[in-house]
Order: structure tokens, then C-alpha cells, then sequence
């Protein structure tokens, strides 16, 4: 079980070490909170001054917190272990005594860690000197809503694995990137809150475990939920955590089998 821990250092000190990349991702994410409050505030503005719950102060704030958990979340997958399925070097991920999918999970967990403040202070640091930010003033919200961070960024990578686990049959898997993105975009509450969505819509997004990546941690956050519905959001995540995990390993499983036959 020791390893685990090293191989969560490991993936803070190897994303410690893009520091420019840091930077400019911070940079982009400031200036797309700029844009996105905005936005945001123009459209409570013009409904009247609330939508679902929201006034212009709490829609700017969800802005700035949304680009701010962006990094940590990894709301868009990459296909990192994809292209180790492609050229074959998953085959020495298999052989290692370590599994497979915690090892990566402990990676993930550590470049989450050390993104969580670099990436995200920044946003929010604009966003108090611009727009101001509408924050609870109790803490309760804030030690719960870094435990449903955490879960996000964990559910968040239970779905990335499964998605690059598709490369043991796909040749290959940029359309499957491309979708993904397009429905972790709108479904996570990235581009607008999940409230503001149309019933059909919001019906959808609460069947898939998108919400659990980033909408969950924000209204847990910014005390939009509390007490027991703060604890069935949590419930929620936790269930969905399960129910991906588990599937990525029957899917790792049917894929270092599918390895196998093929002489991988």
C-alpha cells in the first residue's frame, strides 16, 4: 500500500515542474472567468436580475469558481493511457506490481493537488477585484466542499480511465475525446449552472455523473446546498465514484485479456 502514497507525490512533483504551462493556464483561466462573468451577469441582468436562484453576484462567483476548479477536475480528458494502449506500453503498466487503475487514480490525485492552487487562486483573486465574490461566511461549507472536490477530481478520472480504455478496441479514439468533451462541457455546469437548464436537460444531466465533476462541488461550496441536501449531493458522488470505478476495471480487465490474444 506504500506505493500508492509515493505514486500520489509523484504526480505533484512531475506537474510541479511545468511551472510556465501553470502559468499560462492560470492566465487563460482568468481571462475566460472575465468573459464568462460577464456573461453570466449580463443574462440575470436581462431575465430581471435572478435566474433559478441566482442574483449577479452569485452568477459572477459561480464564473470565477468554475474556472478555478476547472484544472484540478480535469473536466476535459486527455488520452494519455490511450496512447500507451496504442503503442503497447501498456503492457508494462500490467506487469507492474502495482494496479494499474489505483496507480493512475494516485497520480491523478497528486497532479490535482498541486493545480488546486496555482490554477485556481488566480480566477478567484480576479474575480474579488473585479466582480467581487459571493462566499459563505461559515466554514462548514468550505471543509465540505473540499471533500466533494476531492470526490470530483475522483470521479473525474474514473470516467477519463474509462474513456481511454475504449483504445483496446477503437483504433482510434479522437471522436470519443471530442464527444466527451462536447458533454463534459455542457453537463458538468461549465459553461452555465445546471439549474439554469430546461427540465429535459437538467433531467439528463442528473442520470449522467457529470454534475458530480464540478456542479456538486460548487453548490457545496458557495453554500448553495447545505445540510442534508449537501449530504445526498455527496451520497450521490460517492455512488457514482463506485459504479466508474468498477467499471474501469471490468473494462481493464476485458481489455488486458483482449492484450493478450492479440500477442500485445
Amino acid at each position: 500500500m506504500s506505493a500508492y502514497p509515493a505514486l500520489l507525490a509523484a504526480g505533484f512533483r512531475r506537474y510541479s515542474t511545468y511551472r510556465a504551462a501553470t502559468a499560462a493556464g492560470a492566465l487563460a483561466n482568468s481571462v475566460f472567468g472575465a468573459v464568462k462573468a460577464a456573461v453570466l451577469v449580463g443574462t440575470v441582468g436581462s431575465a430581471g436580475g435572478a435566474v433559478a436562484g441566482y442574483d449577479p453576484a452569485q452568477a459572477a462567483t459561480f464564473a470565477w469558481v468554475t474556472q478555478a476548479l476547472l484544472a484540478p477536475v480535469a473536466v476535459f480528458a486527455d488520452d494519455e493511457v490511450a496512447r500507451r494502449v496504442r503503442t503497447g506500453d501498456i503492457a508494462v503498466d500490467l506487469a507492474r506490481p502495482v494496479d494499474p487503475q489505483l496507480a493512475a487514480w494516485a497520480g491523478d490525485l497528486g497532479r490535482a493537488a498541486f493545480t488546486l492552487l496555482p490554477r485556481g487562486l488566480p480566477p478567484l483573486l480576479l474575480g474579488a477585484l473585479t466582480t467581487g465574490l459571493s462566499l459563505p461566511g461559515a466554514p462548514a461549507p468550505y471543509v465540505l466542499g473540499l471533500l466533494c472536490t476531492a470526490v470530483a477530481v475522483s470521479v473525474s478520472f474514473a470516467a477519463r480511465w474509462l474513456v481511454n480504455l475504449t483504445a483496446f478496441w477503437l483504433t482510434e479514439i479522437r471522436g470519443v475525446l471530442v464527444l466527451y468533451t462536447v458533454l463534459a462541457t455542457v453537463l458538468t455546469g461549465l459553461a452555465v449552472p445546471v439549474a439554469w437548464f430546461p427540465p429535459w436537460l437538467g433531467s439528463l444531466a442528473a442520470a449522467t455523473p457529470f454534475p458530480s465533476m464540478l456542479q456538486t462541488p460548487i453548490d457545496v461550496l458557495l453554500a448553495r446546498a447545505t445540510g442534508a441536501e449537501a449530504l445526498r449531493l455527496l451520497g450521490v458522488q460517492l455512488g457514482w465514484l463506485a459504479g466508474l470505478l468498477l467499471a474501469g476495471r471490468v473494462l481493464l480487465r476485458a481489455g488486458a485479456r483482449r492484450l493478450v490474444v492479440q500477442g500485445g
